[in-house]
């Protein structure tokens, strides 16, 4: 790297002067953008595409994957800015600190950026924020599956924007997330961090959050371009084994949506490598398909240590040279999370003519329009200094709380819940008083904290014991662990059991622990080979049905798991992925009735351990058949949830036997929803497109709309779909999207396995070529329907 004296020998233009553009706030992005470029050497150009971690170190306690072998302890921090720096990784969510305490030290760091490079250009500012802002203190919010089964885009979006607040309260400019993979295989740690199973839902409610975040002005990082979640086995890195058609038809959707639809600034290139080609090496991925037709103007970052791997373990690059030439070509434009291919290596290869300056300027210019708009170049920025910020506020909490009460989702019921007010109960089970079964692997707790031992949790997270204490004050509650959530120990087994021979009803709390690469259940790089529940549960669960007495199962888990063996011994099944820290409130209400559950699961629930891969989403051959000795079929599907009231569903008349449509037309499908119970409830309402003959195999059905219908009791609500044709579309022979005429069903459901009634169309009109600008979405509108 030169040294700041050499780059201001080597500069194109006195900055002395006072003819300065790319300072002038009153023109062009573009203009000034161009002019800041000129003036620059190409080690103040490079300085622009890397990131310095300060606080990471190599001691084994990785928050990334091979952190240690990749992180040295200790680096000349004034070398490493005195050209500029693109950005700072996390300093935030590195360690345990105070609001205040954070934004001192980002300060410190930002003033000593700005005082070392030539330009003053300050650092863009990164920060992980899946389940809330990942840093001590902040509210932690449920875990992308649990958005998921809300069917709520609107609250996620309201979620995501007060996340964005916070976060930029603090001087933090840019968000990794969403994760916009959609889950293939349940035994894949990361399943978690995915919405669901379903490209429409994962896009609609991905694009959401995409929105609350970019409207607190936080660039966000769709996560993980692409392909990674459908890995050989469900096992981290692993290879796939994908057909173009699959990745155009079922992983790529989401990040087209979110960015057209949500306006994200920013993607983040997968670890995946698709038929033998790196993600972070394709150049038809992040520069044909991202950049020519998607038209993307933002940047594309690493993930971390990403362009390393290219060379030390895909084998694609001979060396960090080479690495940092192949990522640059094919469009990745800021390595993350620390400098080493973007440095010393890719300097060196464009001095050598190995790299064009040509790329470097490309990603340089895509970095610095990013700063501009964020308003790093203006003249007079300054970073927030320590002041008063609460990151987790009552509002915040609010949102938390409404997220893990949509997410709960009731499985199963033969009438025991709600549970009677002054009932005996015994409340079991590795997770019935712990804290931990609310919190996914990108929780700060379960992130960074565990490698602090001691730390307070920062927020206060209710267990799902103390919740019921408070929601059944009258009621006699006991409780024994049973046995821990992983291991073999049983000590505690006899216990359980004769606490639950003594209740009228027993609750056993089960599932996971997340944690990072093995310190945990669930969460990266903690995959598992079949979907049996960890440790010695199942083995706990068997001893509670043994008594004979009516057991509530409730899973607090990051992935589903096989209940074939026992559901039909369950009294009932209650289901919450990781609802962060009002998630015990969350399931006490829906086990006390308080709560009357909504949620829907965004994962099927499969009979069988080994019933993996799985997905409703298959062609029919990927179902049950006659030739096959498996059955694939799910234990509870996609879309499945149960209410403590009822719903009457009422279709309005429509001509038959079917709909005409132009294939460049839509369609509208109408219903009236009416709650014939009780109590108030909400019913969601599913539409899938049925493909009976198509020139290729296509799923048996797939989900192309829904709405959240909220009803009080005897009320109703008209529920109207309108479906563009485009929604039928998929890629043809040739490759190309089409929309193919012909006849189609429209399936309006409570599941994707509970389907109401049907609606026929036929598709006429020429087969139409469709791309970028389709239409993405159904329209939904509901009215209330007078008595």
């Amino acid at each position: 790297m030169s040294t700041h004296k050499d780059a201001a020998t080597a500069a194109v233009t006195d900055l002395g002067s006072d003819d300065q553009p790319w300072r002038d706030v009153t023109l062009p992005v573009e203009r000034r953008v161009d002019d800041l470029i000129r003036r620059m050497t190409p080690t103040e150009k490079i300085a622009q595409l890397y990131s310095v971690w300060p606080g990471a170190g190599s001691d084994g306690d990785d928050v990334a994957p091979y952190q240690q072998d990749m992180v040295e302890d200790g680096f000349d921090w004034q070398t490493l800015i005195a050209d500029g720096l693109g950005q700072l990784t996390r300093p935030f969510g590195t360690a345990p600190v105070t609001p205040a305490e954070g934004m001192a030290r980002l300060a410190g760091l930002q003033e000593a950026i700005v005082a070392s490079g030539r330009f003053g250009i300050p650092a863009l500012v990164h920060e992980e924020c899946l389940t809330g802002f990942t840093t001590h203190g902040a509210t932690i919010f449920p875990t992308a599956l649990a958005w998921g089964a809300t069917f709520d885009p609107d609250l996620v979006e309201r979620m995501a924007a007060a996340i964005g607040q916070g976060m930029r309260a603090v001087g933090v400019h840019q968000g990794l997330a969403p994760v916009l993979d959609v889950s293939r295989d349940a035994r894949w740690g990361r399943t978690e961090e995915t919405i669901g199973e379903d490209p429409y839902l994962v896009a609609t409610v991905g694009t959401a959050y995409v929105r609350g975040l970019e409207s607190a002005g936080i660039v966000a990082t769709l996560k993980h371009f692409a392909g990674y979640s459908a890995s050989r086995a469900g096992r981290n890195f692993g290879p796939v084994a994908m057909g173009p058609r699959e990745l155009a038809d079922v992983m790529l959707p989401p990040f087209e949506m979110a960015l057209r639809d949500g306006g994200a600034r920013s993607v983040m290139h997968s670890y995946a490598e698709i038929d033998g080609v790196p993600a972070a090496a394709d150049g038809r991925l992040l520069t044909d398909l991202l950049r020519g037709a998607w038209g993307f103007d933002g940047t594309v970052v690493a993930d971390y240590f990403g362009i390393t791997f290219l060379h030390s373990l895909h084998g694609v690059a001979g060396d960090l040279t080479a690495a940092a030439g192949l990522a640059l070509a094919a469009g990745v434009d800021v390595e993350l999370p620390i400098v080493r291919c973007y440095g010393r290596p890719l300097t060196d290869a464009v001095q050598d003519g190995a790299v064009s300056m040509t790329l470097v300027d490309r990603a340089v210019r895509r970095v610095l329009r990013q700063k501009c708009e964020l308003g790093l170049l203006d003249p007079g920025w300054t970073p927030p200094r320590a002041g008063t910020v609460d990151l987790d506020p009552p509002a915040t909490r609010d949102l938390a709380r409404q997220l893990a009460e949509q997410s709960v989702t009731l499985l199963a019921d033969d009438g025991v819940l709600p549970l009677p007010p002054t009932a005996s109960i015994a409340v079991v089970g590795p997770l019935a008083d712990d804290a931990d079964g609310m919190l996914g692997c990108y929780t700060f707790p379960r992130h960074v904290g565990l490698h602090h031992p001691g730390l307070p949790l920062g927020v206060s997270i209710p267990t799902v014991l103390e919740s019921l204490r408070a929601e059944l004050p009258k009621a006699t509650l006991t409780h024994a662990a049973g046995c821990a959530v992983d291991g073999t120990d049983t000590a505690d087994l006899a216990a359980a059991v004769a606490l639950a021979e003594q209740a009228d009803v027993c609750v056993v709390v089960l599932g996971d622990r997340a944690g990072l690469f093995g310190k945990g259940t669930s969460g990266e790089g903690c995959d598992v080979p079949e979907l049996r529940l960890p440790g010695m549960q199942e083995r706990l669960l068997e001893a509670l049905l043994d008594t004979g007495r009516p057991v509530v199962a409730v899973l607090l888990s990051g992935r589903p798991y096989a209940l074939g063996a026992w559901v039909d011994r369950l009294a009932a099944v209650v289901q919450a992925f990781f609802p962060g820290q009002e998630g015990g409130p969350a399931v006490a209400g829906v086990l006390a009735g308080r709560v009357n559950p909504s949620g829907r699961l965004p994962v099927g629930v499969p009979r069988h351990p080994g019933g993996q891969p799985a997905s409703y989403l298959m062609p029919p051959l990927g179902h049950a058949t006659e030739v096959s000795t498996v059955d694939p079929t799910p234990l509870f599907p996609f879309g499945h949830g149960l209410s403590y009231t009822s719903f009457a569903w009422e279709p309005e008349p429509r001509p038959e036997p079917e709909t005409d449509c132009p294939t460049d037309g839509a369609v509208r499908v109408a219903l009236t929803v009416r709650n014939t119970g009780e109590r108030a409830g909400t019913e969601i309402v599913q539409l899938y497109l049925h493909d009976p003959v198509a020139q290729v195999t296509r799923p048996v059905q797939r989900l192309i709309g829904y709405a959240r219908v909220a009803l009080e009791p005897g009320a109703a609500r008209r529920v109207e779909f309108t479906v563009p044709a485009d929604l039928s579309a998929f890629t043809g022979r040739d490759g190309r999207r089409i929309v193919e005429p012909g006849d189609l069903e429209l399936r309006l459901g409570a599941s994707s396995a509970d389907i109401r009634h049907t609606v026929r169309v036929r598709l006429h009109g020429p087969e139409r070529v469709v791309g970028h600008q389709r239409k993405m979405t159904s329209e939904v509108t509901l009215a209330d329907v007078a008595e």
